[in-house]
C-alpha cells in the first residue's frame, strides 16, 4: 500500500503539522505501509500544482496531517473528493463546520448539544465598539473563530483587557467567538469510528490549556482515566458521539469538554484532525485502548479506504 502523507502547509499550525506528519510517516512505515511525505508549501496554493502532486504519486489514499487553514477547514478535503483520491477522517462539510467555532456552536444549540453561552464580534466592526458589543459577564474566553491548537486565546478577568484580547482573536481570524468561562475539569474524548477512547483529563501548567501547554513537553498533565465520577464520564462520552456526528464527522475526530462540578459537561469544540505528535492527547488515548501507534494509523487508512469502496 502507498500512502500520501499531507503536512506543512501555511497556516500559523504549520510547524505544528510537521510535527504530526514525520510522526505518521514514522508510525506508517512500522505499520508496512508505504508512505510517502507531502510537505506543501505556498506555492501549493496553486490548485493545478498540487493536483498534480497529489495524482502523480499514484496514492491508495492520503493521510491529512495538516492542521489549521486548508488542512481542517475542508478545503483539502473538497479537492481530494473532486480528484476522487480517498483520504483519512472526516468530509468537506464536517471538516468546515467543526473548524469555525460559530458554526459548531449553532450545530450544537440545533441538536441540544450543551455548550457555554457565547456571541461572535466581526472584525469589521469599528474597534471603538468592540467591548460595548460584548454582552456576558466576566470571565469570558476570546478566541479567533477558525483557528485551532489554542493559538490567539485569551481568558478575560478584566473588562479594560477585553480589546486586546479581541485584536489578538482578529489577527487570525475574521471572527472572534466570545464564550462564558465555565470552570472545571478540562476533558477530551477521542473517537474512533463509534467507539469513545478512554477519557483523558487535562491538567495545564500554564492559566490553561494554550500553545505551549500543548506541545512543550512537561508543560501539562495527561491523567487517565479522567478523575470524574462515572455517570458524568457516560454523559461525557455520550455528548462527544452527539456533537460530531451532529456536525457529520467520521472515522476520528477529538472533543473537547469542560465538566464542572454541578450541572451538565460543557462541549467547547471538535477537532477533526487531531494532533499526533509525541504530547498529543489522542494517540495516547488510542494506546490506553490498546491500540499502538503504528496500529491506529494503519487502521484510519483502512476506514479511508472502505469509504471509497462504499
Amino acid at each position: 500500500m502507498r500512502v500520501g502523507v499531507l503536512m506543512g502547509g501555511w497556516s500559523p499550525e504549520k510547524r505544528v503539522s510537521l510535527m504530526s506528519g514525520k510522526k505518521v510517516v514514522e508510525g506508517l512505515r512500522q505499520a508496512g505501509v508505504r508512505a510517502v511525505p507531502l510537505v506543501l508549501t505556498a506555492a501549493d496554493k496553486r490548485t493545478e500544482r498540487l493536483k498534480k502532486r497529489v495524482l502523480s504519486g499514484r496514492f491508495d489514499a492520503v493521510f491529512i496531517a495538516l492542521h489549521g487553514a486548508f488542512g481542517e477547514d475542508g478545503q483539502v478535503q473538497a479537492l481530494l473528493d473532486q480528484w476522487k483520491v480517498p483520504y483519512t477522517g472526516s468530509g468537506a462539510l464536517a471538516c468546515g463546520l467543526a473548524m469555525h467555532k460559530g458554526c459548531s456552536k449553532l450545530v450544537f444549540e440545533a441538536k441540544k448539544v450543551p455548550t457555554a453561552a457565547w456571541q461572535a464580534i466581526a472584525r469589521s466592526t469599528p474597534r471603538s465598539r468592540w467591548a460595548a458589543e460584548v454582552r456576558a459577564g466576566l470571565p469570558l474566553v476570546v478566541k479567533p473563530a477558525d483557528a485551532g491548537s489554542a493559538i490567539g486565546v485569551t481568558i478575560v478577568r478584566d473588562r479594560s483587557k477585553l480589546s486586546g484580547a479581541l485584536a489578538k482573536a482578529f489577527r487570525y481570524s475574521q471572527w472572534a467567538v466570545v464564550e462564558r468561562f465555565v470552570p472545571g475539569v478540562e476533558v477530551t474524548a477521542g473517537v474512533l469510528g463509534r467507539k469513545v477512547l478512554p477519557l483523558i483529563e487535562i491538567v495545564p501548567k500554564n492559566e490553561f490549556y494554550d500553545f505551549d501547554a500543548k506541545y512543550t513537553p512537561g508543560r501539562s498533565t495527561h491523567i487517565l482515566p479522567a478523575r470524574i465520577p462515572a455517570a458524568k464520564a457516560r454523559r461525557v462520552r455520550a455528548l462527544a458521539l452527539k456533537a460530531g456526528e451532529g456536525l457529520g464527522c467520521s472515522d476520528f475526530y477529538r472533543v473537547d469538554l469542560i465538566v464542572p462540578r454541578k450541572g451538565e459537561p460543557q462541549v467547547l469544540e471538535v477537532n477533526t484532525v487531531p494532533g499526533l505528535t509525541d504530547t498529543s492527547l489522542f494517540p495516547e488515548a488510542a494506546k490506553a485502548a490498546g491500540l499502538t501507534f503504528p496500529k491506529l494509523l494503519r487502521r484510519l487508512v483502512d476506514m479511508a479506504l472502505k469509504k471509497r469502496r462504499g
